[in-house]
């Protein structure tokens, strides 16, 4: 029996070719780092993205110049031969972008919106309103984007104050999560009423602590049926970034909450954008919900396994089936429910190695210098030699098996 629950969303929304929401398989999204005024450099990025299994991508659109290279963007990336959509990431002055660009409004397959900060008063509702108009105008999908950083202020006010006048002692973390979910909701009436249809509005209400994302999400979810975009906004670096993402949008996925996600990771600097694919791809496979790449079972080390040979091999495995699997995407059907097996040592080896389709089972610190092979359950050939020499051999199996196996 499943763990998972039903999905809560029932619209559905069409984001270019892609379906986010209803019965719809849950998206992977990322986000460019790159300067968007630099067309070649954030389209060689958004590529890269896609064929890491991004299947949204968005864009910073914060300047004119910026807007003005969107459509260069959209081109270079289509003309290499990539269909992802492409998001634009608009605050401040989207409104004006966009009416004052009318090339870029039509090149994004969405826009982004963010309530808090598109204006105040009255100018914020005529803001937020001008871009809702322009993407009922052009048949474009938007997402409401609440963020606890940039949320609206007069409204946080405003309950703050309610909540002094009638003494009802309630703490202000779970007063900006009413808040967050009160600007979603209203905001996305606001969108309802310039003219956009429900089946062009995914709504997100982003924090960046998992206590809070639980609690908002969970109350948004329960008044409406809009598709949700998961994301545990400025996540942080390394394992910190992954953990708290993991844990919160493992349980909101579990509870059937959520229809696209991204994993905010603060990269190293000059790191690999590109790991923010690979987390959230992850997490869906780890739940069972998605398959997006062979998975690759590897023992953790201990006493046993001295050498690094077995880590080695494993760090080799990975990179291997990533650089591969763009190519095996579109030539092998099926292929990412491939499972491998590098192990380190005789105590869980053979067995590990058995139970995948593909397993290679080290010799652990006193072992026998051999590694036999597994290949569906049964023992194939025993590899011996270099960690390079072992590396090539069992990539080579790796792919033979592939091209045998889904061709």
């Amino acid at each position: 029996m499943s763990v998972l629950a039903e999905r809560n969303a029932t619209t559905q929304v069409m984001v270019g070719h892609v379906p986010v929401g209803g019965d719809a398989p849950i998206v992977v999204q990322s986000m460019t780092n790159t300067d968007t005024t630099d067309a070649a450099a954030t389209a060689d990025q958004i590529c890269a993205l896609a064929d890491a299994g991004s299947e949204l991508v968005r864009i910073t659109v914060n300047t004119a110049e910026a807007a003005k290279a969107v459509p260069a963007i959209r081109d270079r990336v289509r003309n290499s031969g990539c269909s992802v959509p492409i998001v634009g990431d608009f605050h401040y002055n989207g409104h004006k972008l966009l009416t004052d660009i009318p090339e870029c409004a039509e090149a994004l397959d969405k826009y982004r919106i963010n309530p808090g900060n598109v204006g105040h008063g009255k100018n914020r509702d005529d803001r937020f309103t001008a871009i809702c108009r322009i993407a009922a105008e052009r048949n474009k999908p938007v997402r409401i984007g609440v963020n606890v950083g940039s949320l609206n202020q007069e409204l946080v006010v405003s309950k703050m104050q309610e909540n002094t006048d009638r003494d009802l002692g309630r703490a202000p973390e779970d007063i900006i999560s009413d808040c967050m979910v009160i600007s979603a909701l209203q905001s996305t009436e606001l969108a309802l009423d310039s003219g956009l249809r429900p089946d062009q509005i995914i709504i997100s209400c982003k924090s960046s602590t998992p206590r809070q994302l639980l609690q908002v999400y969970r109350d948004l979810a329960a008044q409406c049926d809009q598709p949700l975009h998961l994301g545990l906004t400025e996540a942080g670096m390394g394992a910190k970034g992954l953990i708290w993402s993991s844990t919160a949008l493992g349980i909101l996925l579990a509870e059937g909450i959520g229809d696209t996600i991204r994993v905010s990771l603060t990269p190293q600097p000059g790191g690999d954008r590109r790991d923010e694919v690979y987390a959230a791809c992850e997490i869906l496979q780890s739940l069972g919900l998605r398959s997006f790449a062979p998975s690759i079972t590897a023992c953790p080390g201990c006493g046993r396994t001295t050498s690094t040979t077995f880590q080695e091999l494993a760090e080799h495995v990975q990179a291997h089936v990533r650089a591969q699997m763009p190519r095996w995407r579109s030539q092998y059907p099926g292929v990412e429910n491939l499972k491998l097996a590098v192990m380190g040592c005789v105590v869980n080896g053979p067995g590990e190695s058995k139970a995948a389709n593909i397993g290679i089972s080290l010799p652990g610190t006193g072992e026998a210098p051999s590694c036999p092979v597994f290949i569906d359950g049964e023992k194939h050939t025993t590899l011996s030699g270099s960690p390079a020499e072992l590396a090539e051999a069992f990539c080579r199996l790796v792919d033979d098996y592939v091209e045998r196996r889904y061709a």
